[in-house]
C-alpha cells in the first residue's frame, strides 16, 4: 500500500497574518483559494519538502497556536536558523533532550546546546509562527538505514 503525508492543517487566527509569516519564511506559496466568504484555503511548502501546510478559514475547529511539534528535518541546523533569524523568526538555541534520543514534549528534559557527540536526529531548535503553532528544527545529515 501507498502512502504519504501531503498536508498538514495550521489552525490561525489571522490567515493573512499567517500569509506573510510563512511568505517571509522563503516558502513556496502553492495555493491561496477564497471560494466563498467563510471559506479559504492557504498552502505553502517548505523548500525540499512533500509535504505541505495549509490555514485558512472554515478549515478546522482547532485553537489557532494548537499545533505542537511540527518538525522540519534540516541538514545543517545552525545555517538553518541563522536562515530563520535573517527572516525576523525568533528562534531558540540549540539543545538536545536529557535522555539523548528524540525530545520530550515542550521544553521538559531540554539540555542546552548541541548533543555532545553531535548525533543525527539528536539536536534540536524550535520556533513558533505568529499563532503560536510550534516548530522543530532537526538536524539529519546520515539517515538511519532504510529511511
Amino acid at each position: 500500500m501507498y502512502m504519504k503525508l501531503e498536508v498538514v492543517v495550521l489552525p490561525v487566527s489571522d490567515v493573512d497574518r499567517a500569509k506573510a509569516f510563512y511568505q517571509s519564511l522563503g516558502w513556496r506559496e502553492d495555493a491561496d483559494f477564497a471560494v466563498d466568504d467563510g471559506y479559504r484555503i492557504v498552502q505553502f511548502t517548505p523548500p525540499e519538502s512533500e509535504a505541505s501546510i495549509i490555514f485558512g478559514t472554515g478549515l478546522t475547529d482547532a485553537a489557532p497556536g494548537s499545533t505542537q511539534g511540527l518538525q522540519l528535518t534540516v541538514y545543517d541546523i545552525d545555517e538553518a536558523r541563522a536562515a530563520l533569524i535573517a527572516a525576523g523568526v525568533t528562534v531558540s538555541e540549540l539543545f538536545h533532550d536529557a535522555t539523548g534520543v528524540f525530545r520530550h514534549a515542550g521544553t521538559r528534559q531540554r539540555v542546552a546546546g548541541p548533543h555532545p557527540e553531535r548525533a543525527d536526529y539528536s539536536t534540536f531548535a524550535s520556533f513558533e509562527d505568529p499563532d503560536g503553532n510550534g516548530w522543530i528544527l532537526q538536524e539529519i545529515k546520515k539517515r538511519l538505514p532504510g529511511r
